[in-house]
Order: C-alpha cells, then structure tokens, then sequence
C-alpha cells in the first residue's frame, strides 16, 4: 500500500482562456473524447492506492461535485431501457462514502493558497497535488511513478520536463544542484524561480501539474507572503524546504499535454482519439 494517503485538486479557477465554454462549466469538466479532464487525474491518482482526494473548489464548480455522486434518475433511466454498460460507466468512478472531499478556497490567491486550504486534512502526512490542466499519458501513471521514487528515497518531488528556453517564463524552472546528471530521472534541486525572464532561467528544466511533499512544505504554505502575481505560490513554499529536505525534478515518463491552452486540448483529444482508434 501507499504511503501518500492523500491527493489534493486545486480545481478553483476560472478557466478565462476556454471562454464562452467555461462560463457556466468548470474548465476540470471539459472532455477528452468521452471524459472529463479532472476524472483523468483522479484516476491517476486512484492508481497508486490514495484513499482520501481533497477538491478545493470555487464558486460554480458544482458540476464536479456531481460529477463524483449518484444519478439516480440518470442510472434509472438506463437500467430501465437495458444499458447496463452506461450504468457501469456512470458508476464506476465513484469511490466510496467520504473518499471525496470538497473545501472552498474562498477567493483566487493562488496556486499555494489552494493547496493550503486542504491543510485539515492533509495535516501532518505527505500527500500529492494534481493540476488537471496537465493531461499526462502514461502507464504507469505519472504520479505512480513518483509515489514510488518517494517510498524509495523521501523527500519534495516535482515532476519536470525541460522546454524551450522562450518558455521558461510559464513556468516555475528547477536549478539543479550542481554536478547532477540532468539524465537521471530525479534530479536533485537547489532552486526554484517561478515564471523567470528567459535570460534569467537558472535551466530549463520546467515544474508540471504533479507533486508529492512533505507535510513541512504545507506549514511553510500557512507562513507564506505573496509572491509573483501577488499570489501565494506553491514553488515559494518547496523553495523555502529546499535547505532541510531533499527536493527533486523528477523526469517522467509518458506524453504530457498542456490543456490549459486550446492548441493543448486539441493535441491531447487528437492523441488520444488516435489512440482509442477514433481518428
């Protein structure tokens, strides 16, 4: 079993760059082919043995909330006509009573803040944290294969990739520790800058959408001061651990699509459309 008990989904945001099609639906809703974006992630996270998943949300998002719960008239409808396959489908990502957790983050302060807002249930044990916006395809998942660099050699861990050095301000970039052998899979870190100029990137080893800490990196959230953007940032709090835990950019293996941009979204529906042999 799982050491990391516990994933937490920031899911609060706006999602302004899917408009009109976010305006009354949660961007974690949109589909790839047949399912939503926040259920792949959950999935994920499922994969690896976490029991407890902590979705902190914002105002209208309510359509995750109902999307991991009965529908009864739904799941009637279909039994009644004979569709068992659908009523299996609509069922079978539901977990068990009080798996699911939903908490308001109140008001959009950042990435670090709404991790922050799962600290009750977090408290003092690590956990993962999970972006649906980073549509990852992987076998095993991403997330499973960073859980089991954690059991075998705690510590933070991000999941990283390297990407043109034009690109390195979307991004929080990692700064190796000098010597590392940027080949490995978990490299370890000194640094991190988020969202650097481009002649200012330390690398251009960029931090992606998956986590696994420490619970020190949650009580580092609760002191934390506004950082870029006036928000509370995530990558400040990882930094400011740097000094007292082993931190790595943990290179993963799978396909990896942004879907918080449209061109993303696209790339991943085409991928895996080709994949399930729809294309």
């Amino acid at each position: 079993m799982s050491i990391i008990k516990t994933a937490v989904f920031p899911v609060g945001g706006l999602g302004t760059r899917f408009l009109p099609a976010t305006k009354a639906m949660p961007k974690e809703m949109l589909p790839i082919v047949d399912t939503p974006l926040i259920q792949f992630v959950v999935e994920e996270a499922r994969s690896c043995g976490i029991e407890r998943l902590v979705f902190v949300t914002g105002r209208q998002k309510h359509a995750i909330e109902n999307h991991f719960d009965h529908m009864y008239e739904l799941e009637a409808n279909l039994e009644a006509k004979g569709k068992t396959e659908f009523v299996h489908l609509v069922r079978q990502h539901l977990g068990e009573p009080g798996e699911i957790l939903f908490t308001r983050q109140m008001r959009p302060a950042g990435l670090g803040h709404a991790v922050w807002c799962a600290r009750h249930v977090v408290q003092n044990d690590p956990f993962a944290v999970l972006l649906a916006d980073d549509f990852i395809d992987a076998e095993p998942g991403c997330l499973a294969q960073m859980v089991k660099a954690f059991e075998a050699k705690p510590g933070n861990y991000l999941a990283a990739m390297e990407v043109e050095r034009e690109h390195v301000n979307r991004y929080g970039i990692a700064e190796p520790v000098a010597g590392q052998d940027l080949g490995t899979q978990a490299v370890r870190i000194q640094g991190l800058v988020e969202k650097p100029k481009p002649e200012e990137a330390p690398s251009r080893l960029a931090v992606i959408g998956r986590y696994v800490l420490t619970p020190d990196v949650m009580k580092r959230l609760h002191k934390l001061a506004p950082g870029a953007g006036g928000e509370i940032q995530l990558t400040d709090a990882i930094a400011a651990e740097i000094p007292n835990c082993p931190t790595y950019a943990f290179h993963f293996e799978g396909q990896r699509f942004d879907c918080g941009s449209k061109i993303g979204f696209v790339q991943a529906t085409a991928h895996m459309s080709a994949k399930r042999g729809l294309a």
